[in-house]
């Protein structure tokens, strides 16, 4: 069994910092980061994750933000401490193109306090989020004022969230690129048309000789390409470069490495010919300039499907209410969402969403809660039942009042569980982060092998050999794909659990549940509904069932026992008169006794009878089959003689079979643990079929009861849903929580169950299995893709077929083998409930 005292300890136990970090491309990125981290004095763990771009880093002791930020930038990226996000928005006049865009962010940038501004040219807006709560919107408005540019605070805001200022920065990054795209696929196409054509079609040759001249050609050729690889290809050498420089290559020094080598080569070959082997002067224009609009391409097409990961997210934040109609001062008025307060009457009408969480205090429907228990039925809702912010009304109007508001809110935790489950590594990615930490250097060695060979022992032009090889090694080396493959299958896998409502709050958990070899179910409140209710009930006065029950019923609704309460319920349900109960009496661990018309009644358990004196063999036949059927039997006795007997039951789940039948289908052994007593533990897991039980467990002992049911090596999951299962969710190899049960044990548990069906473990389990075979995919693709592919592209083929590949093929290779990866991962979306 895994052990850990409490998984909170592992997230939460130990002070954590969390880093935004920018100009990660790959997995050799995320190496470094974490190496530098790692080094750190007082760092006991660090993670980091190229899908989200952030870093978790765990102290030992006292947290510092500004150190780890420090070592990050030294590593060669940029890091930002997130801080709650505090929302500006400014209109600015005067801007009247891209340039005017660039000044005011620049300015706002430099600003102190400011995390990120984004500039609008078209809306006049600027949106800055900032890091200092104590920088004014005034002083930021002066701030582009003095910059040239007129501007005033908006005065209404709206804080935006962490999720949605990642998907606004990831549609920014799309427009972006899409934009370079194009302009490095305008510059590129006559460039490859010019060079490629003329080898490919002779009359192109001759009609370009013939009217500029081939070394015009050369000439517009370079102008091109420059414009290509220090216009929209100058990424790549504002971070590629640097990071070569500090002895830390990543994807970005390939690229730049391979296209600066054929573009300085081609330069040289056309300004200065003579300096160079006669048989060697050759330019390779379209190479680099190719290169770069492929590689724009495929990064292009990775951020657009990136953003498909996290659409889980983007669904739930859509979901919510944008106004909420509330009572203040006996005034109705419609509010924006974020202005609700705890205390709030918010009115709620016909097919409107529930803005906040909160209890009903007038009215009855019936309310969608799809979005958060996975459930398709609408559940109805009476006064004094709780309302889900988010949740779609279908039928009723009703009054509430607001019990929960912001990031308290159901549909926030969801949102922080799914993206804390999101940040989380696999212990399959271990072996990854090991491998991408030497895989550039080795690239870059390789691609240096491949030249000097080349050079050396190939045919001639020998050096117009090396050079187009080791450019094609350089390029066709694709870390990304291995980096991504685990974090964006990671990514929709918990995405669409919390869809079905199953949230991973630890997105090992997805590991680790499909590693399980039994599962362990607490009883009451998980197997069972959790409320004693009157199972059957015998009368042995004629036909006087209903008289009996409400005869009982007027006994018991003077106690507070809890089968007590469902003699009572039970009565209540038929609608039955009560008669008047005199002289009530409770006697502990034996019943309760009374006088109805004259008439001593007693109802309570076999000892009592026998106390009494009554003779309880006329029951003895209906006692029996109760029995047998693991349920407590009561009997009640009127002016001393037997006329009831009846049973209290905490009856099943109406999925628990289902799911202990699903369970044994995916291979798993199935326990129960329980307090219960042995006959009716055996009982209740003869009808189920469950393997194996533990009874009569006292509640501090359940930890124990899993590991003895563990064994030796067996991994375990244990179901429970109270508090005192909390220790036992904790110890567990993977801790369920059903949702509908209390806090504490949701806290302590590693995946939620948002409703109370128990199919959603199923659910849970073929989720994991279904994840896990994504990442073994994606990671078979990504170690097949680099070990076929690099001695391909060093010329290994060459000897014995005469095939080599093209540098520009081998761009074309590397950009499909991540948006390969992405496109494995985002099918992880169509993975369908069993409760649908």
């Amino acid at each position: 069994m895994t052990k850990h005292s409490n998984p909170e300890q592992i997230r939460s136990g130990l002070p954590v910092v969390t880093l935004e970090i920018d100009g990660m491309t790959c997995a050799s990125c995320v190496g470094r980061v974490e190496k530098a981290l790692l080094a750190l004095p007082g760092v006991n763990s660090a993670s980091v994750n190229l899908a989200t771009q952030q870093a978790t880093v765990r102290f030992d002791d006292k947290p510092d933000a500004n150190l780890a930020a420090e070592a990050v930038k030294k590593a060669g990226y940029t890091a930002h401490i997130p801080q709650p996000a505090s929302q500006v928005v400014l209109e600015v006049d005067g801007m009247t193109c891209a340039s005017c865009v660039g000044r005011v962010e620049k300015a706002l940038q430099a600003s102190t306090g400011v995390a990120a501004a984004s500039v609008n040219l078209v809306t006049k807006r600027a949106n800055i989020t900032l890091s200092d709560p104590s920088v004014t919107p005034q002083m930021l408005a002066d701030i582009v004022t003095k910059s040239g540019y007129p501007a005033q605070p908006v005065a209404s805001t709206t804080p935006a969230s962490g999720a949605e200022r990642r998907a606004e920065k990831n549609d920014a990054e799309i427009k972006i690129l899409k934009r370079d795209v194009l302009i490095a696929g305008a510059l590129a196409l006559p460039v490859f048309l010019a060079e490629m054509g003329s080898h490919l079609i002779p009359t192109l040759h001759h009609i370009i000789d013939s009217t500029i001249g081939m070394q015009n050609s050369w000439h517009l050729q370079f102008i091109l390409t420059t414009l290509v690889l220090f216009g929209p290809g100058l990424r790549f050498f504002r971070i590629g470069i640097p990071a070569l420089l500090r002895g830390g290559p990543d994807m970005n020094s390939l690229v730049a490495v391979g296209t600066l080598a054929a573009w300085g080569f081609s330069v040289v070959a056309t300004f200065m010919p003579a300096v160079l082997p006669a048989q060697t002067v050759n330019v390779y224009y379209e190479a680099a300039a190719v290169i770069v609009t492929l590689i724009l391409i495929g990064r292009w097409m990775e951020a657009r499907a990136k953003g498909r990961t996290s659409h889980a997210i983007a669904h739930l934040l859509g979901l919510q209410a944008k106004t909420a109609r509330v009572v203040r001062d006996g005034v109705t008025q419609d509010i924006p969402l974020e202005d609700v307060r705890a205390g709030d009457l918010v009115l709620v009408r016909p097919g409107e969403k529930v803005p906040v969480d909160g209890e009903i205090t007038e009215g009855t429907s019936y309310i969608d809660e799809s979005m958060i228990t996975g459930e398709p039925v609408p559940a109805t809702k009476n006064v004094g039942d709780t309302v889900v912010g988010g949740t779609v009304n279908k039928t009723g109007a009703f009054t509430y009042r607001a019990t929960k508001v912001g990031s308290d809110m159901v549909i926030s935790q969801i949102i922080r569980m799914v993206e804390d489950a999101q940040a989380d590594k696999l212990p399959i990615q271990n072996l990854i982060d090991k491998v991408t930490t030497w895989f550039v250097p080795a690239v870059m060695l390789a691609a240096f092998v491949t030249f000097l060979i080349w050079f050396i022992f190939g045919p001639e032009p020998a050096f117009t050999f090396a050079l187009a090889n080791a450019i094609a090694v350089l390029i066709i080396a694709c870390p990304c794909a291995m980096g991504l493959a685990t974090p964006t299958s990671i990514m929709v896998g918990t995405g669409r659990g919390a869809e079905m409502g199953v949230l991973f709050r630890r997105g090992d958990a997805l590991q680790s549940l499909r590693d399980a070899d039994i599962i362990a179910f607490d009883k009451t409140g998980t197997l069972t509904i959790g409320k004693p209710v009157l199972s059957q009930f015998f009368s042995f006065v004629g036909n006087q069932d209903d008289e009996m029950l409400a005869l009982a019923a007027a006994l018991e609704s003077r106690s507070e026992h809890p089968i007590a309460t469902a003699i009572v319920q039970a009565a209540e349900e038929k609608g039955l008169q009560q008669p008047e109960v005199k002289e009530f009496e409770a006697v502990p661990g034996f019943g309760v006794s009374g006088m109805v018309d004259g008439q001593a009644v007693h109802v309570g358990a076999e000892r009592f009878m026998k106390k009494l004196g009554i003779d309880v063999a006329t029951g003895a036949k209906a006692a029996a089959l109760m029995t047998a059927k693991a349920q407590s039997v009561l009997y009640m006795a009127r002016g001393g003689v037997l006329v009831a007997a009846f049973s209290v039951a905490d009856e099943l789940k109406p999925t628990t079979k289902a799911t202990i039948d699903a369970l044994h289908k995916l291979g798993l052994k199935v326990a129960m643990i329980t307090g219960d007593s042995k006959v009716v533990a055996n009982a209740i897991a003869k009808e189920l079929g469950i393997d194996e039980v533990s009874a009569e467990v006292l509640p501090d002992g359940k930890v124990e009861a899993l590991k003895r049911l563990a064994g030796s090596g067996r991994k375990i999951i244990f179901v429970g849903d109270g508090i005192n299962d909390a220790p036992a969710l904790a110890a567990a190899d993977v801790g369920v929580a059903v949702g509908t049960g209390t806090d504490i044990a949701i806290e302590s548990a590693d995946v939620v169950l948002m409703s109370g069906d128990l199919t959603a473990v199923v659910d849970a389990i073929a989720l994991s299995k279904a994840t896990i075979r994504n990442i073994r995919q994606n990671l078979f693709w990504a170690f097949s893709y680099n070990t076929a592919l690099i001695p391909v592209a060093a010329g290994l083929l060459y000897p014995f077929y005469g095939i080599l590949l093209s540098p520009v093929l081998a761009a074309a290779a590397m950009a499909l083998s991540s948006i390969f990866v992405l496109t494995n991962a985002l099918r992880l979306r169509s993975f369908t409930s069993t409760r649908t």
